[in-house]
């Protein structure tokens, strides 16, 4: 257990006497009941089995912070740093700031921000490898990053930037409460060491001495309806009507003078210059997840002609993508679609922190959207590889067989593609979070799926007038039901005032004309499948234009993800700044090890490390370890 100093400062230890029974989201105070079988179960710390004698053991606790006393001085970060022994890029506690009005009448309000340890834990539901757990004890939103296979899935759902992703070490990790030193009546590293007495900590509700607020909201500080976070702010001095970021983020607070609370608006303050942002698209963190998704929706609508549309064909007494399966272009079809959907997966592997655990991410299928995305995509590309096999060998019942691996396909893609438009809808990164992410995806797997399908067989001398006709009608459907979603999309971005709405604002400056781009090839596309759908034909230049519709589709993929701007806490000039991060990255500051940013090191994943973690795990230990993930425990 932790030890307690015979001269610990009475500020350092916990002050709980009487406690409130409900929150004030109606949810009780008290974690568990008192006859449960979780009372009086040792945390393990350090691998021991004491059990804290705290008597406020079993209720949600939480951090008070007034903005009022912050100075700005970071003790709260050094203090969280050395508790965890945290590497300089690594900040589980990091001070940020908001600043309005001007000399001299300026006006700045620090805030201090770790995990909230929320009622409503999105990242424990969002993890696919059930890396994070809700204790009874102090209601901690605790983080095991041996677990973690490094997805990031967490880090995108958290509106307040809690969990970390170490991009040396390829993993989360995260504020663990310090409930050791709870556990023995003590407050916090980060509360203990704050010089103002701006951050205190105690059972929530509770308002320690010498505060009279306890409000959930403060200027800069999230949504709170997410996840309803255990925090609770004073901050009771004059603010200016508009408070500004000073990071990159082009955001600002507004107070809403009706309800004097704080809406996050647009700030234009990179101006209205329109550029290409190439440079950015290119070197983007998640290009492995645009290779994957356009791989696979390509390869899951190429699958869905030809499933679907021989169905279809039985009732109309057509023939056009039934004599597929008996031409010369069947081969060369199930080569193109298992290596997509090969080199799609392998791209999503490499890109987790950790690779060599992939199979971690079917842990939390009850809870988990990245989960159940996992297991459809699998069971599509298992299914994928049995009816290709026996589509094309030539062996009794073969039709019979790739039949029914047809059928486990078409689960494998409805569950699939479904979770993988589902997991992208999170209220933390308002840009996702609208419709038009299934159009886009759905719409991409109709016109990449189906222009691929029509190259490939027009390439192998399989392509009739009927099929052609046929195909392009589906891809101009594909290219309409994306550009609907993506007007729709714009109508709604213009019309609000939140974080996606200064994604929109970046999408048409900073990626202005990428942006122009992706619209004006999508129009061109459109016009192309229209006028080969309506002679039937494939001249040179319709081949040629076609290809120009996986130039829209990549710049379309690729700036989805860079654009997205999350509900996150303001950072500093260089603190916590991600336009600094990408300079220092750039100019090689990032080798100055005290500026706190690092470079992504953990994608050099090495072949030996693999080899060697393979022979240390036994078949043994991988069937047990699928055993509790079928069973539960």
């Amino acid at each position: 257990m932790y030890k307690v100093r015979s001269d610990e400062p009475q500020h350092e230890f916990l002050w709980d006497k009487e406690t409130k029974s409900h929150n004030r989201y109606g949810k009780s105070i008290d974690t568990v009941a008192d006859n449960t079988d979780l009372r009086e179960e040792s945390l393990q710390i350090n691998g021991e089995e004491a059990v804290g004698d705290n008597p406020n053991r079993y209720k949600q606790h939480g951090f008070f912070f007034t903005a009022d006393n912050c100075i700005g001085c970071h003790a709260c970060e050094a203090a969280c740093s050395e508790k965890n022994d945290n590497p300089a890029h690594i900040a589980f506690r990091s001070v940020g700031f908001v600043e309005g009005g001007s000399f001299p009448d300026y006006q700045r309000i620090n805030i201090s921000m770790a995990c909230n340890h929320c009622d409503d834990p999105v990242c424990l539901k969002g993890c696919p490898t059930r890396a994070y757990t809700k204790f009874a004890e102090y209601g901690a939103v605790l983080q095991d990053p041996d677990i973690c296979f490094g997805c990031g899935y967490c880090t995108w759902v958290c509106p307040y930037n809690a969990p970390q992703l170490d991009p040396v070490k390829g993993q989360v990790s995260k504020c663990n409460m310090c409930v050791d030193r709870l556990e023995v009546g003590l407050k916090p590293a980060c509360a203990a060491a704050c010089l103002g007495n701006a951050l205190d900590f105690g059972v929530i509700e509770n308002i320690p001495e010498h505060q009279t607020q306890a409000k959930t909201e403060i200027p800069g500080f999230p949504r709170t309806d997410i996840t309803n976070p255990n925090i609770r702010f004073q901050q009771t001095k004059t603010t200016h009507r508009v408070m500004s970021r000073v990071d990159s983020m082009p955001l600002k607070y507004q107070r809403d003078d009706a309800e004097g609370k704080f809406e996050p608006v647009v700030d234009k303050k990179h101006g209205e210059t329109k550029s290409w942002g190439w440079s950015k698209l290119l070197h983007s963190h998640e290009n492995a997840h645009v290779i994957f998704t356009l791989s696979v929706q390509a390869v899951m609508g190429m699958f869905l002609w030809l499933v679907i549309a021989p169905l279809v064909e039985s009732f109309t007494a057509g023939s056009a993508i039934s004599s597929i399966h008996s031409s010369i272009a069947q081969l060369p079809l199930m080569l193109v679609m298992l290596l997509m959907m090969a080199f799609g997966l392998y791209k999503l592997n490499m890109h987790l922190g950790k690779p060599h655990r992939f199979y971690r991410g079917f842990n939390n299928l009850r809870h988990s959207p990245v989960s159940r995305e996992i297991a459809g995509v699998s069971l599509f590309f298992a299914s994928l590889v049995g009816y290709a096999l026996f589509a094309v060998v030539d062996i009794p019942y073969g039709d019979l067989v790739s039949q029914l691996f047809a059928v486990t396909g078409m689960i494998g893609f409805l569950a699939g593609s479904w979770y993988m438009y589902r997991l992208y809808r999170i209220p933390a990164r308002p840009f996702w979070d609208h419709w038009q992410t299934a159009t886009g995806f759905y719409g991409t797997m109709l016109s990449l799926g189906g222009t691929l399908l029509l190259l490939v067989t027009a390439l192998s001398g399989g392509a009739t007038s009927q099929f052609i006709t046929l195909v392009a009608i589906g891809i101009a459907a594909g290219l309409m039901l994306e550009g609907i979603g993506l007007y729709a999309h714009s109508k709604y971005l213009a019309a609000t005032s939140n974080e996606g709405a200064a994604a929109h604002y970046t999408q048409t400056t900073e990626f202005g004309y990428s942006y122009l781009l992706r619209n004006l090839l999508l129009g061109l596309n459109l016009l192309i499948a229209v006028a080969i759908a309506a002679t039937g034909s494939l001249p040179l230049f319709s081949l040629i234009g076609l290809v120009t519709l996986v130039v829209m589709a990549y710049t379309g993929r690729i700036l989805f993800y860079a654009l997205v701007i999350p509900t996150t806490m303001p950072g500093a000039f260089f603190w916590k700044n991600k336009g600094f991060v990408e300079h220092a990255r750039e100019s090689g500051l990032a080798d100055m090890q005290q500026l706190g940013v690092a470079y992504e090191r953990h994608h050099k994943f090495r072949l030996d490390e693999l080899v060697q973690t393979i022979r240390e795990t036994s078949i043994k230990d991988m069937g047990a370890h699928v055993a509790r993930v079928v069973t539960g425990r």
